[in-house]
C-alpha cells in the first residue's frame, strides 16, 4: 500500500525539534494534507531493521540524502532551506555541515541534522533498532512524538504488529 504524506515539511519541524531525517511511517495525512509517498504495507509484519530509529522510512528519492551522496552543494542548499536549518539550529550554510546519509549509516559522519535527533540517540543508547521495540513508548514523551502524535499513534500501531508476531513466535 502506498500512502501520502509531506515529509518536506516533516522533516522541517523535526529538525525544529532537534529530530530530523528520520520520522514518518504511514501517510493519515500527518501533515495536515501535504503529500509524499510512504512505501509500508499494512499487512507486513514491521522489521525494526529495515525502519529508521522513530519508525520512518526514508524513501529512495530523498533530496538530502541525494545531496549528500552526491555532495552536490546546490542540493544541499535547497534542503538547507525547504529543513529551515538555520532558523532550528542557527547554523549558516556549510555544505561541509550540511548532509545526511540516513540515520542508520554508520560508514559517514553524522550531520547536524543526526546530532539533534533525540529519537535516535535514545534508540542507540537502548541498543535497539527502532522505537517499536521499546517498552517505554507509548508514555514515551519525546518532542517529536508530542509535536506529531498522529505519527506516534502510527508507530504504536506498528509496535502491536510487531509484538503480536514476536510474541507468536
Amino acid at each position: 500500500m502506498k500512502t501520502k504524506i509531506n515529509r518536506r515539511n516533516f522533516l522541517i519541524r523535526g529538525s525544529q525539534a532537534g529530530l530530523a531525517c528520520c520520522v514518518l511511517l504511514s501517510g493519515k495525512n500527518l501533515l495536515a494534507g501535504k503529500n509524499f509517498i510512504m512505501q509500508q504495507d499494512d499487512k507486513k509484519i514491521p522489521n525494526p531493521k529495515d525502519l529508521c530509529y522513530c519508525g520512518y522510512k526514508c524513501p529512495p528519492d530523498c533530496k538530502f540524502l541525494k545531496a549528500s551522496i552526491k555532495n552536490d552543494v546546490e542540493l544541499k542548499k535547497e534542503a538547507y532551506k525547504e529543513w529551515k536549518i538555520k532558523e532550528q539550529y542557527n547554523i549558516d550554510f556549510d555544505p561541509e555541515k550540511i548532509f545526511c546519509f540516513g540515520c542508520k549509516n554508520k560508514e559517514n559522519e553524522e550531520g547536524v541534522v543526526l546530532k539533534k535527533c533525540t529519537v535516535r540517540s535514545c534508540a542507540i543508547s537502548k541498543g535497539i533498532e527502532c522505537c517499536i521495540e521499546c517498552n517505554e513508548l507509548v508514555d514515551c514523551e519525546k518532542d517529536l512524538w508530542t509535536r506529531f502524535p498522529n505519527f506516534k499513534k502510527m508507530v504504536i500501531d506498528m509496535q502491536k504488529k510487531y509484538q503480536e508476531t514476536s510474541n507468536k513466535g
